[in-house]
């Protein structure tokens, strides 16, 4: 055991003294090793900090919670637009049908949608997202406050005209006042006064784009300002995951009902979804950018592999003579596969820790840009080395097997 340690390590000390000896060589063969790994860290540590920003930005409303409405939260193509603009508007009626007729539903919230240009003195923001909503969406959602109050259902029913913010308008309109201070001023909302009576917990950003840009008024008020024939989105909550399939498989038979679909009609003449129709839709995309990234890394970690073994023949030929030499003073065949075989995987797993090291900082680079988290895993970096290992395995086991085979006597011959 000793021995073999020992000569493990006097073989490892020959390949770095090899590898050091002709550093442009071994510079050029890293190159392709490193692309590689490079571009397997990056992609699965962007995409896994990805993955958990978009998760936790799309299922805040966890696994107890989906939506009722007109059309789909993604339409792939123009003829199901046009399929689903003919549908009927999605209205309060059919959110007091289902609070009074769905048994496994918990807690029913509306919303209705829009954009403003939104004022306040001589500052204003356009662009602003403008959401009328009931109270309950504030649980619904998990939306907290973080200064002042959310408005009451009687607020809301008496018609008054009231918000609360996003904190992008602190900056965008009020000149980066605090929460607090902001609380009871007013502002204007497509030409409305609107009291401010609170300021949202910042949401954050996902993939850039900001989430904090919005002002919440009451259902009412959204009606008022974007007219109440316009389809709405209905939320429903439910108390347990266990109950969530009934409720939504209830909901789905009280809005068929009411639109009058007969068992076998393939369209509910609504769409009823949770976030995990979004997620599934996004898993694709990212599954797509996996499969291609793994595809361009397999061909460079190739052509790295034959650059290596090209580079181990060459070496070979050059030491002919060392090999004779070694051969003639005892050195066994498996001492000179042993030698050349570590040289190769020095190189590629040295290939390979620099390709995740230069992955994980290009993924670093990109998330601060992004606005998003990075997921360091050590699985991946696993990965990296141990195909790196494997890669100089493979590249090097050949030109080691030719060097061992070669006759101790023609290779002192050799010039």
């Amino acid at each position: 055991m000793y021995a073999t340690i020992l000569l493990l390590k006097e073989s490892f000390k020959l390949a770095v003294q090899s590898l050091r000896a002709n550093m442009l060589r071994t510079v050029l063969t890293l190159i392709g090793v490193i692309v590689g790994v490079t571009a397997v860290i990056a992609v699965v540590t962007i995409i896994s900090g990805l993955d958990t920003t978009v998760s936790n930005a799309f299922s805040s409303q966890g696994s107890t919670a989906f939506s009722v409405s007109k059309r789909p939260i993604v339409i792939t193509s123009r003829e199901d637009l046009i399929k689903f603009n003919k549908r009927k508007d999605v209205t309060k009626e059919d959110a007091d049908a289902i609070q009074r007729l769905c048994r496994s539903c918990n807690r029913i919230g509306m919303a209705i949608n829009g954009s403003g240009l939104i004022k306040y003195e001589d500052n204003k923001s356009e662009g602003v997202s403008v959401r009328g909503m009931t109270p309950s969406m504030f649980d619904i959602e998990n939306v907290t406050i973080q200064a002042g109050r959310r408005w009451t259902d009687q607020e809301g029913v008496g018609g008054r005209n009231v918000c609360v913010i996003g904190t992008d308008l602190l900056e965008n309109v009020f000149n980066g006042r605090s929460a607090d201070s902001v609380v009871g001023e007013t502002l204007r909302v497509n030409g409305i006064p609107y009291e401010v009576l609170g300021v949202a917990t910042p949401f954050g950003k996902v993939l850039g784009f900001t989430r904090d840009n919005f002002v919440y008024i009451p259902f009412q008020a959204g009606q008022r300002m974007f007219g109440s024939r316009n389809s709405i989105t209905i939320h429903v909550q439910v108390a347990s995951q266990s109950e969530f399939e009934t409720a939504k498989d209830e909901v789905r038979a009280i809005m068929r009902n009411r639109r009058g679909k007969k068992f076998g009609d393939e369209d509910d003449g609504v769409s009823v979804e949770s976030q995990d129709a979004f997620l599934s839709i996004y898993s694709s995309a990212t599954s797509g950018i996996y499969a291609a990234t793994i595809a361009v890394a397999a061909v460079s970690l190739v052509v790295g592999g034959i650059v290596v073994m090209n580079i181990m023949l060459v070496s070979v030929t050059e030491r002919t003579k060392e090999i004779g030499l070694r051969k003639a003073v005892g050195a066994k065949r498996s001492d000179i596969l042993l030698q050349f075989l570590i040289e190769a995987v020095t190189v590629t797993v040295l290939g390979g820790v620099l390709g995740v090291l230069v992955g994980y900082g290009l993924a670093w680079l990109m998330s601060l840009a992004l606005g998003f988290p990075v997921a360091f895993k050590a699985q991946s970096a696993i990965m990296g080395v141990g195909v790196s290992f494997i890669v100089g395995i493979v590249s090097g086991l050949y030109p080691a097997m030719r060097a061992s085979k070669l006759d101790p006597i023609e290779a002192m011959r050799n010039d």
